[in-house]
């Protein structure tokens, strides 16, 4: 039996699992505890809370976890804002947490099962991100350090990861992550990150002849009105001088015919 938001249930319980990150040596490291009298330090705790690590053990002391994330006994993953420890259906859209984006209509949405935010006995795996490290040093987590598979591409990214300034030339660090490998064919390749974003002459060129291109437009565009206009106003002139004419024709054929009038009438 366990203390569910002030009631007791009964539970199957088999233990938890932990995978614990440290992301400044980009190592994981797993963890399964059946001890309830630890897990019981994570229950009712929410995504993005800070737990500190001793209650895990010795080993641990001064360490702090936040949590991340996990999944329940079936595999449901938990969704952020959803406050509760249970599993519930929501009404989702493309772009939202725990809803596969792809391979679905324009503006479609489905009702998915997802798990709440608040940690329970029901989760079987528990993501665990180490904010603080401690005293001791874990072994193949904080002891040593993966290089990472791919590095960023886009070119703001370089920079910002090895503090570069504007005036560095960000492709003489693509180098770090690049990697040789032979195909079937026995030949070798070399392969690095394609930069994105990356500012050239052949870019300014590139954006000196889409901003001439653009002036020429408008200012073409803005001769055609005024061509336009004068055309208009031309047009606008004949118009009124043609009515003007057949205006003073009706009125000399009006005066015509009243002086025959008056004459036939002597």
């Amino acid at each position: 039996f366990f203390l569910v938001y002030g009631r007791w249930s009964k539970a199957r319980f088999g233990g938890m699992k932990f995978n614990i990150s440290y992301p400044p040596t980009g190592c994981q490291k797993k963890l399964e505890i059946d001890d309830e009298s630890k897990l019981r330090h994570f229950y009712d705790k929410r995504i993005a809370a800070e737990i500190d690590g001793e209650v895990l053990g010795d080993e641990f002391k001064g360490y702090i976890f936040k949590v991340m994330g996990g999944n329940d006994k079936q595999g449901f993953g938990m969704r952020q804002g959803v406050l509760t420890n249970q599993r519930v259906r929501l009404l989702m859209s493309i772009g939202q947490q725990c809803f596969r984006g792809y391979g679905r209509r324009s503006g479609e949405r489905r009702r998915k099962s997802v798990r709440g935010c608040v940690i329970s006995s029901d989760l079987s795996v528990l993501n665990l991100k180490i904010v603080k490290k401690g005293e001791q040093e874990l072994p193949g987590l904080t002891d040593e350090e993966k290089p990472r598979m791919r590095g960023p591409k886009r070119a703001s990214k370089i920079r910002k990861l090895f503090n570069l300034t504007k005036d560095d030339d960000v492709r003489k660090y693509v180098n770090t992550y690049r990697r040789t490998f032979v195909d079937k064919a026995g030949k070798t390749h070399s392969k690095a990150p394609k930069i994105q974003r990356l500012v050239t002459p052949e870019v300014l060129q590139r954006k000196r002849r889409r901003a001439s291109a653009k002036k020429a437009s408008l200012e073409k565009s803005k001769a055609d009105a005024a061509e336009y206009h004068k055309l208009l106003l031309q047009r606008l002139k004949e118009q009124r001088e043609r009515r003007s004419e057949s205006l003073a024709k009706k009125r000399a054929l009006r005066q015509a015919s009243v002086a025959s009038k008056e004459a036939a009438a002597k």
